[in-house]
């Protein structure tokens, strides 16, 4: 696959976006950018052998500008060569692969750390950008693979066992490095407290997604230390308290860390009815791809150092799209 020669006429009219009205001055600008190089040798061939595709693409750089270059205006270029120096850890890839693909189209983050056990099933279909031929293809590769085919020089590293506490220091700060943001998409109580409390040590922000009524957490141990964990609401329980959980503790673990009073009135009445009429919790492919979209707003404006407060929020659609909403008569 091979359209170098368009990359090059968008890299330069990138730079100079006049040249867009000339296309003989675009195709000099070309010319000058290969200096005397055939199209052929300019740039970098990358070959994905799970796809059996070899493409021809731009040198890192210059693929970079371009692929950014719409962001401008919402991300300067200087951001965005500072959010690509970023390291960012994500914890779950069923809600959390929905993070992790927005955070590579957006450019927040250059190197990621993704974690989890488990591996696709036909149930995943309904909100996992995934197909058929995926199926049993652990969660890590395919968000890996699937965020290698939007820009090919990330750095990721998979834990395909999960985050376990044989490998959760060097989830946070081996490997090619700490990371720079945590964020938590699992189902485990344990290890979302664990996680946590290797943050709040580390001094690391944290941001999670619950699924349900847009709910976007925020907790910022990078400017406040000493903040509990969850914002209190499991109070003095430490990840040692959550081990080997019944069903039934589990659930009511889960609904004290999403506030059980304020979720929505569908998965309160789901609650029980899983394990007898629901195989878990009810989540859907538009909730999932909002809580992406949530998850990379607040991460870009922590890792720039723009406004993002520790704490809860709503992006509840049903009521910010309730008829008496509408700005039109």
């Amino acid at each position: 696959m091979d359209t170098i020669t368009d990359q090059l006429t968008e890299l330069v009219t990138s730079r100079e976006p006049r040249l867009r009205s000339s296309p003989d001055a675009a195709e000099r600008a070309v010319a000058e950018q290969l200096a005397g190089t055939s199209p052929q040798e300019y740039g970098t061939w990358v070959w994905y052998p799970w796809s059996g595709r070899l493409v021809h693409l731009l040198p890192r750089e210059e693929f970079r500008l371009v692929r950014t270059d719409r962001n401008r205006g919402r991300i300067d270029r200087a951001q965005q060569r500072r959010l690509l120096g970023r390291r960012v850890g994500v914890i779950g890839l069923s809600v959390g692969s929905s993070a992790a693909l927005t955070f590579a189209m957006e450019g927040i983050g250059g190197s990621f750390k993704l974690a989890d056990f488990d591996s696709l099933s036909v149930s995943n279909l309904n909100r996992l950008r995934a197909g058929v031929h995926h199926l049993g293809l652990n969660k890590c590769v395919l968000a890996a693979r699937q965020m290698s085919e939007i820009d090919p020089w990330l750095d990721i590293e998979l834990y395909q066992g999960g985050l376990t506490d044989a490998t959760m220091e060097e989830f946070f700060t081996g490997g090619a490095g700490p990371i720079d943001l945590l964020v938590e998409e699992c189902d485990t109580p344990y290890v979302k407290i664990a996680a946590r409390e290797h943050a709040r040590a580390l001094g690391i922000p944290v941001v999670m997604d619950a699924n349900d009524r847009g709910l976007l957490d925020v907790e910022r141990f990078d400017l406040e230390p000493d903040r509990p964990l969850l914002h209190g609401l499991l109070g003095e329980t430490t990840s040692s308290d959550l081990r080997d959980l019944t069903h039934e503790e589990m659930v009511d673990v889960i609904l004290t860390m999403v506030d059980r009073e304020r979720i929505s009135p569908e998965l309160s009445a789901s609650v029980s009815q899983i394990g007898i009429t629901l195989s878990s919790w009810p989540q859907l492919a538009s909730g999932v791809a909002l809580g992406g979209a949530l998850t990379a707003d607040a991460a870009r404006r922590i890792l720039l150092g723009q406004p993002r407060p520790s704490g809860r929020f709503y992006t509840d659609l049903e009521i910010l799209t309730a008829g008496d909403r509408s700005t039109v008569a």
